[in-house]
Formats: structure tokens, C-alpha cells, sequence
């Protein structure tokens, strides 16, 4: 019997320090403890950077149209000091139509900004900004050749500001605006294959800082 009741305990102590870990995720360069709102398919979480594997159909996206709509992409988020600089290369391999990595701020289920690297209607890679406020402003920026670029998201106060770089160093300014959102924020990392069978994104490069730009057009 004690020989039971000790199995019964060490294997209570194992389940629930395994839920910990996956329910309190700890990436290098943020000084926030994570957590899924959505699990992938896969999950890595290597020295300097990690894996995030969407599953088939996965998307985050409110068609102006109102005849698509779902957000069903896994998320790694974690809630951001108030005003915050966000920096993370993101890579894949363009698969699929619509294959791609994005960094998420979300306040709720209608309101919500996707910054992402996909692969676009023509097949080329390009970085997309999706602003959500019940429906989806979805903005096609700049295309690149390379399988992986930088991105910077920045809050100062209510107005957000995106960037890309192909190198991490010259950052190009995306979209610069205003938005108030309604519930306390998650910011985070998503990875998605809308029309795939899956899509695995690496995630690097991270760096966070608890401050506000000064200078939007320099991003610092």
C-alpha cells in the first residue's frame, strides 16, 4: 500500500510539473513567461530560438467580406509591459498559398493585429499587416526573396508601429497608427497554413524592451 500511495504521488508531481512547463513556456530575450492560447501541432524551444508547427487549415483572419472567418492558428503570447519594442526574425518555407509566421498582438477575438511573413496570392514571400477591428484590413507591404526576415512591433501608448528588415539592421517602416484597444493585451508569436497541410515556423533574433520609441521613423 505505501509502495502505491509513493507511484500514486511521484506521478502526480511529474503530470503537474509537465503541465507547468507546457502552460508556462520561457523563450530567451523575453522576460515574460508564455502560454499557448492555441497548441500547435509541434513545439521546439532551442537555445537561441524555436519552432512553432501550425496543423492543416489553421488561419487568424476576419474577411471584410463576412464570408470568411476563423482563428483557429496556434499562439505562443504572453502579456507585454505597457509600452514595449519587440524584435524576432521569422522563417519558413513558403509552401503554401498563404503559409506563414506572424507576431500577434491581440486584445480579443475582433480586435487583434497580425504582422506576418507569408506567401502571398502570387506566390511570392511578402510581409502583410492585418489590422482587425471586427473586420480585417489586410495591407500587402514589401516582398523579399530571402526565407527569412526581421520584424519590429513597437507600442508607445495607444499608437502602434511595424517594421521589416533583410538583415535586422535597417528597418523599413511598415504601418504607423492608432488604436485603442479594449481589454488588456497578449503579444506574441503564430504560425499558420490556411490552405497546407501544416507550416513550421522558426522563430529567432528575439528582443524585447519595456520602453517607448521616441523616434518612430528610426524605431527607437
Amino acid at each position: 500500500m505505501k509502495i502505491t500511495l509513493i507511484a500514486c504521488c511521484l506521478l502526480l508531481i511529474f503530470i503537474t510539473a509537465h503541465t507547468q512547463t507546457e502552460d508556462s513556456i520561457t523563450i530567451k530575450g523575453i522576460p515574460h513567461k508564455l502560454g499557448w492560447e492555441i497548441k500547435p501541432q509541434k513545439f521546439i524551444n532551442k537555445k537561441d530560438s524555436f519552432i512553432i508547427e501550425s496543423g492543416a487549415k489553421t488561419d487568424m483572419f476576419r474577411d471584410p467580406n463576412v464570408t470568411y472567418n476563423t482563428d483557429n492558428a496556434p499562439k505562443l503570447l504572453f502579456t507585454p509591459d505597457v509600452n514595449f519594442i519587440l524584435i524576432a526574425s521569422i522563417k519558413h518555407s513558403f509552401a503554401n498559398k498563404w503559409d506563414g509566421g506572424a507576431i500577434v498582438l491581440k486584445a480579443d477575438s475582433i480586435n487583434w493585429i497580425k504582422f506576418c511573413y507569408e506567401k502571398d496570392y502570387t506566390g511570392n514571400r511578402r510581409v502583410v499587416t492585418v489590422v482587425t477591428k471586427d473586420v480585417s484590413d489586410d495591407c500587402n507591404s514589401v516582398s523579399y526573396t530571402s526565407n527569412k526576415v526581421y520584424f519590429k512591433i513597437a507600442k508607445a501608448d495607444n499608437v502602434i508601429t511595424l517594421y521589416c528588415s533583410d538583415n535586422g539592421k535597417n528597418w523599413l517602416l511598415v504601418r504607423h497608427l492608432q488604436i485603442n484597444f479594449p481589454y488588456t493585451l497578449h503579444l506574441g508569436f503564430l504560425a499558420q497554413s490556411p490552405l497546407g497541410k501544416n507550416c513550421t515556423v522558426s522563430f529567432g533574433d528575439i528582443v524585447y524592451k519595456a520602453k517607448k520609441i521616441a523616434d518612430p521613423y528610426k524605431g527607437e
